[in-house]
């Protein structure tokens, strides 16, 4: 007679396999990633190259294969995948705060006010390095939250009227990092900045890796340390507290949270949109609405879905490159669209 498992063992079974599959295949999709470019380095240099450098082998490579691999394409790729899974997860934990179908960082406003602290730090002289603009973007990110919240506290239909309130708080943050741009900028400080804002990695090496890395890792922690008041949250308040949830307390940390996550994400490559809201609800379709479960498939394909749209990025019009936001809004405002015109039909 076979031996079956109980559903508790089978979906746990079935968690593992996901997850695996999705490791495998951003490893894959990050090795074509740097394999691909002006250069092209095959795929075995690629791998050899990083099996050298962890020491389990030492094969002789071409020494400028080495040098653009470990120099610029690798750590580019990695902030890529910090940076995607960071704003999927952002997505995620918003989503379920706000009860919001619509919710992230990008629609509410919390990136266009991280690019505005970022912006400052680098126009008007405030500090230098990854740190100060993090730091810089967190103020922002945190003034717009605080917005956006005083806007829709005690409103009521308060769905629609966050939205609503996020295209506030983004076309006022825009308008301050345009006028920080325009009256203290120099000509060319300005088009540089023009364009990191709307998505890029260009400038990313590995000291930014580590700094997004840990700040992603620590992130991706506390989410799951709070999985179970996520789902209650997505129920509403009333629900969370019956189940014995601080809910101010835990929705403020959560907030801080994922706004520290939007603003260093933003120090890093600018405002990239709608990675945090198509992410999520495609990853609910394949592995449920259940956070424990949700998170880590959101930080998989949302690394996976950032290294492809940096790829073609470069790709698209080589030699030339385009800006990551460019890319990531043409997937997603369709599927924005998508989830308007299904949110407009009963069930």
């Amino acid at each position: 007679m076979a031996m079956t498992l109980p559903s508790g063992e089978r979906g746990m079974l079935l968690r593992m396999g996901v997850a695996a599959l999705g490791v495998l295949a951003l490893l894959l999709v990050m090795a074509l990633s740097v394999s691909v470019g002006e250069l092209h380095i095959p795929l075995r240099s690629v791998a050899l190259a990083m099996s050298n450098q962890l020491g389990f082998t030492a094969e002789p490579l071409n020494r400028i294969h080495e040098r653009v691999i470990w120099d610029f394409r690798l750590s580019r790729v990695l902030v890529a995948a910090c940076c995607g899974a960071g704003l999927a997860l952002c997505g995620a934990v918003l989503q379920s705060l706000l009860k919001n179908a619509l919710a992230e960082p990008y629609v509410l406003g919390v990136s266009a006010g991280a690019s505005t602290g970022a912006v400052a730090i680098v126009v008007l002289g405030l500090g230098a390095g990854a740190v100060s603009l993090s730091l810089g973007a967190f103020v922002g990110a945190f003034v717009a939250f605080a917005f956006v919240a005083l806007l829709t506290h005690g409103a009521r239909g308060g769905n629609e009227r966050t939205i609503l309130a996020g295209v506030a708080a983004s076309q006022l943050f825009n308008a301050l990092t345009a006028w920080t741009i325009s009256t203290s900028a120099s000509a060319q400080q300005a088009r540089d900045v023009m364009f990191w804002l709307l998505g890029s990695f260009s400038g990313v090496r590995w000291p930014e890796f580590q700094l997004v890395l840990a700040v992603v890792a620590a992130g991706l922690v506390l989410f799951l340390w709070y999985a179970r008041a996520l789902d209650a949250f997505t129920f509403g308040d009333d629900a969370a507290a019956s189940l014995g949830i601080a809910v101010p307390r835990v929705r403020l940390l959560l907030f801080t949270a994922t706004a520290l996550l939007t603003a260093t994400m933003v120090s890093m490559a600018g405002s990239i949109g709608f990675v945090g809201l198509v992410v999520p609800h495609i990853m609910r379709f394949f592995v449920g609405p259940l956070h424990r479960s949700l998170l880590v498939a959101c930080a998989l394909a949302g690394a996976i879905l950032m290294v492809l749209a940096d790829l073609a990025s470069r790709l698209l019009i080589a030699p030339q490159s385009l800006p990551v936001g460019v890319v990531t809004a043409l997937v997603g405002v369709p599927f924005f669209a998508v989830i308007i015109y299904r949110s407009r039909t009963p069930g």
